[in-house]
């Protein structure tokens, strides 16, 4: 009588992502649970590669099948501390799981895997968390929404005012160029990287995007003026949704209206190889890409981040647009571009 019982009991322990057969496991139940692209093992290579940040993960299993995954990136920095973020580098992720049972089973195991790690917190970026983690649903917002088939289509769907503005950026002789290789890379990283010191912010390594584009399903699109490229976006493909994840313009992107064209050419690229949806991600509620996402016709949608703390510890801030890092993000914005492209990825490593 006692052995079918046990069979039955769920179990905990840590995943080997390490082993192609457990990955491959992994991969399905993520699949069968319709899972986002930051749960997949894929993910969470893509970012140990390219950052150096751990790749781990729990799984939940009852008589040898999967019931729940908790897929991890252990993150250190010197700045930020250390931190399990549930999805690390992501929007998304969190507890993945056919029943509550098992959604509370890896939650516990993923604080006592906290401890013996010296991690200070664990960070779900979406899904089910016991009542005694903390809950944010007021700092972000998610937006996605349907393409259309056509062209025509997909622009008479944008809200009049924005439209308006893509027809003005459709006049303009740019280049479009969609691609993956080296100078696709290049163009890039050059147009995020002035775009993201432009706010403030430290780009991420290089590596860490050709480890994106080599583990999973993407692109790049870069947009150009007089041969100079002026605006480009990364964007990964997944379940039917197009994901346009690192973007920017330079300063001469807003007048020239590049990235009117490169979210609109994006939009008619993903459509042609046969995605339904655009998930233009996450803004922070009341900042400037919270309002021109809505300037496109997305609704906004709060995205509830669950965390724990250790006992004894602070919790941990490493959100860029917090009042507490203004000072720096103030001063980041003055460095040269060269400077802030030397000793920012050393620091964009440390996010999560």
């Amino acid at each position: 009588m006692n052995a079918p019982m046990a069979l039955l009991r769920e179990t905990i322990r840590e995943a080997d992502l390490r082993d192609g057969q457990e990955a491959a496991r992994i991969e399905g139940f993520v699949a069968e649970q319709q899972g986002t692209i930051f749960h997949r093992p894929a993910w969470l290579r893509a970012v140990e590669r390219g950052t150096g940040q751990r790749a781990r993960g729990l799984l939940a299993e009852r008589g040898g099948a999967i019931t729940g995954w908790l897929p991890l990136t252990e993150v250190h920095s010197p700045i930020f501390g250390r931190v399990l973020a549930s999805s690390g580098f992501a929007v998304g992720g969190g507890v993945l799981a056919a029943s509550p049972s098992a959604v509370m089973a890896l939650c516990r195991a993923v604080q006592e895997l906290a401890l013996r790690l010296c991690c200070a917190a664990v960070e779900l970026r979406g899904g089910a968390a016991p009542p005694d983690w903390s809950l944010r649903e007021d700092s972000h917002a998610g937006f996605a929404g349907p393409l259309q088939a056509d062209a025509e289509a997909q622009l008479l769907a944008i809200p009049r005012k924005q439209r308006a503005e893509v027809r003005k950026s459709l006049q303009t002789d740019f280049t479009v160029t969609i691609g993956s290789a080296a100078e696709d890379r290049r163009a890039h990283y050059a147009v995020y990287a002035e775009s993201v010191r432009n706010l403030g912010t430290p780009v991420f390594p290089r590596s860490l995007f050709a480890a994106a584009l080599d583990e999973l399903d993407g692109d790049i699109l870069t947009i150009r003026h007089q041969g100079r490229p002026v605006a480009s976006v990364l964007s990964l493909y997944h379940g039917g949704a197009v994901l346009p994840y690192w973007g920017g313009g330079t300063w001469a992107a807003r007048h020239l209206r590049a990235n009117e064209r490169m979210y609109f050419e994006l939009m008619r690229h993903a459509a042609g190889r046969g995605c339904h949806l655009f998930d233009f991600g996450r803004s922070k509620q009341g900042s400037g890409a919270f309002s021109y996402k809505k300037n496109w016709g997305f609704a906004p949608q709060p995205l509830a981040y669950a965390s724990w703390t250790v006992p004894g510890n602070e919790a941990r801030d490493a959100d860029p647009t917090s009042a507490r890092h203004a000072a720096r993000i103030a001063a980041w914005k003055k460095l040269p571009l060269p400077i802030a492209n030397r000793i920012g990825p050393a620091i964009a490593r440390g996010l999560g």
